[in-house]
């Protein structure tokens, strides 16, 4: 098959072969997620379940410097005022279509490579922990950001992070809010293996390829086999969500994001 590629306001799809990358492409904001680029991706996961049953592997990575920064914090003001990042034509006040990725990717039938190439920070630690397998490059950063936003841990990191590094490694990410290395991360289980930044994609296009040459009905019954044993993301994040609610709006809340935006250290009141 000949190269295809797609490409969003957000996010481009190329699809080579049995295999799709999936760029997050909003570079000057370390691909941040706003509602656009979480909307497109989810069509993009609609599109490789249904309309691509050629594409045998997923392989999810970003443009630029960073792999994923998490929400706009840039945008958050306005977005908080106007309900967040829910689907306006949806009146389900549950999880934001943002934190729906998580389990997005755990359903979508093909087996899912995050091509961690920088920062995966929040929800875009989200996505990458809620792929099958990650691969970083050796400038990879990974944080439990949420705390720093006045947040509890969401997009489905408060049951993955537990389940790859152990409780206390959770518990010490969700709780200080610390940047991480890749080698840190390769010693706690979070990431498969390391590579220089400029061998990353080539590395990861070789695993890709090496899996989609497997008989693809067995991949499609492995994934789900696999993810069946772990809890439903969609009940994790239902809870996360509930626990994001009354913080939502907080004075600490709105002094977390004024301080980023504003470049300074937070006074948090506890209120």
């Amino acid at each position: 098959m000949a190269i295809t590629t797609t490409d969003t306001n957000s996010i481009s799809l190329e699809r080579h072969d049995h295999v799709a990358v999936i760029t997050l492409n909003r570079p000057d904001r370390l691909n941040a997620l706003n509602r656009q680029m979480a909307q497109e991706l989810h069509d993009s996961f609609d599109a490789l379940a249904s309309e691509f049953p050629d594409v045998r592997v997923v392989v999810i990575t970003g443009s630029g410097r960073g792999f994923c920064s998490g929400a706009d914090v840039g945008d958050m003001p306005a977005r908080m005022a106007e309900g967040g990042d829910r689907d306006p034509n949806n009146p389900d006040p549950g999880p934001s279509i943002t934190m729906r990725l998580a389990p997005r990717i755990r359903e979508i039938p093909q087996p899912v490579i995050a091509a961690v190439n920088g920062v995966a920070a929040g929800a875009g630690l989200g996505i990458a922990l809620s792929c099958d397998i990650r691969l970083a490059s050796d400038s990879a950063r990974f944080t439990s950001v949420f705390v720093k936003r006045s947040l509890v841990p969401d997009a489905g990191v408060s049951e993955i992070l537990g389940a790859l590094a152990g409780p206390g490694i959770a518990a010490e990410m969700a709780y200080t809010g610390r940047i991480y290395d890749a080698e840190w991360a390769l010693t706690k289980g979070l990431v498969n293996n390391i590579f220089a930044a400029d061998q990353l994609m080539i590395k990861a296009n070789e695993l890709a390829q090496e899996i989609s040459a497997n008989p693809p009905l067995a991949m499609k019954a492995t994934k789900s086999l696999m993810n069946s044993h772990y809890p439903d993301l969609n009940k994790v994040i239902e809870t996360e969500h509930q626990a994001n609610e009354p913080l939502r709006g907080t004075a600490d809340q709105t002094e977390a994001v004024q301080a980023f935006l504003e470049k300074r250290a937070p006074n948090f009141v506890g209120r």
